[in-house]
């Protein structure tokens, strides 16, 4: 069986040994897999690994950002339409579920559904069958394996009545759980030749090695990207470096200046990817515009990303959305934009409980 080359796990560390391991046992039965880990560790690479490694290897693999659609059209992306069924529907189309009838569909960022594309999609895990937007009735029955995944604690989102108890344990039949890159650090120079010879194979590039202070640096580094800001590192430092040997003084200056970061206390709260951009934004006064939102749209990070950085700047800002934006270094006739975009991905929180200082003491 020839495999997927994107499907291939890097790394000898114990922890990756183990889920490769894990994967080949899952792989070879049809249940419902949950993949779950930080955001960049490569949970579609390891969605990709499971359908490569099953009988379903020689057909489609599907993959759908659940995060990425407001909910209307994640339904039609996710089951289809007839055609009619709202404004532009000029035929029939089938839906992503559709198109992966005898292979395997990926939900990425599935904790970020709605409840009522949760419900859809639980009716649709018991019965199989497909109702299309502005159909009447389920018309298809499908056969595609169904592989899950989330960065965000699904539990706790039960808890709080933001994802169906039922749904959970639905998608939960097999759970593979993939380690941050910092839990892994003896893969990072095994990964980094991968790419380097990867990115160096596909233009005229100078770059061939990685000088040993350097690579001890990437090593060290705490990776809050993980395996994505990994492999983004080495390719700007392909396109970049005007030399064969790429040295310390190439790195970009957070890895230069905080590789000591991953030997801090582990009582100290670890940084996540919205302390990363919120220093950026505050510090490094970036735009939000250039800084954040072209990262959200490209799927480098998620909903709940956004939510946690807006968190940060409501707590500073004691709850007012105009300081906010100015926090976030936005035009005075962006504020509305903003406002809008926050709305419309969900990601507007409500500043009342930011008033009082409640939530900030909670934070900290």
């Amino acid at each position: 069986m020839r495999r997927h080359p994107a499907a291939e796990l890097i790394g000898t560390s114990k922890p990756i040994v183990e889920l490769v391991q894990e994967i080949e046992r899952v792989a070879r039965s049809d249940a419902k897999v949950l993949i779950t880990g930080e955001s960049g560790v490569g949970k579609e690479l390891v969605a990709r690994a499971v359908h490569t490694r099953s009988p379903r290897a020689n057909r489609v693999f599907v993959p759908v950002n659940c995060a990425g659609l407001p909910e209307t059209l994640l339904e039609s992306e996710l089951f289809g339409h007839v055609r009619g069924s709202f404004t532009g529907a000029y035929r029939d189309k089938p839906g992503k579920l559709e198109q992966a009838d005898s292979g395997t569909i990926f939900l990425d960022e599935i904790g970020e559904m709605t409840l009522r594309m949760q419900g859809l999609l639980l009716r649709f895990l018991e019965t199989g069958e497909l109702q299309k937007v502005g159909s009447d009735s389920s018309t298809t029955r499908v056969n595609t394996r169904v592989v899950a995944a989330t960065n965000r604690d699904l539990r706790e989102l039960i808890r709080l009545g933001q994802f169906r108890e039922d749904l959970f344990y639905r998608l939960n039949v097999i759970h593979l759980v993939v380690p941050p890159l910092r839990e892994r650090r003896e893969d990072i120079p095994s990964m980094v030749a991968h790419w380097l010879k990867s990115f160096s194979d596909r233009g005229d590039y100078v770059v061939r090695s990685i000088a040993p202070d350097a690579l001890t640096l990437l090593t060290e580094y705490h990776w809050p990207g993980n395996v994505r800001e990994l492999e983004n590192v080495v390719e700007r430092l392909v396109v970049t470096c005007r030399h064969e040997a790429v040295t310390a003084d190439d790195l970009p200056h957070e890895i230069r200046n905080q590789a000591n970061v991953s030997r801090r206390p582990q009582r100290e709260r670890r940084r996540t990817i919205a302390d990363d951009l919120y220093k950026r934004l505050v510090q490094d006064r970036e735009s939000f515009w250039t800084a954040v939102y072209p990262l959200y749209m490209q799927r480098e990070i998620t909903r709940s990303n956004i939510r946690d950085l807006v968190g940060m700047g409501l707590v500073e800002a004691r709850g007012s959305y105009k300081i906010v934006a100015q926090l976030f270094n936005l035009e005075a006739g962006d504020y509305k934009k903003f406002l809008n975009f926050l709305r419309k991905h969900e990601c507007q929180l409500p500043f009342r409980e930011y008033r009082d200082g409640s939530a900030a003491r909670q934070a900290s």
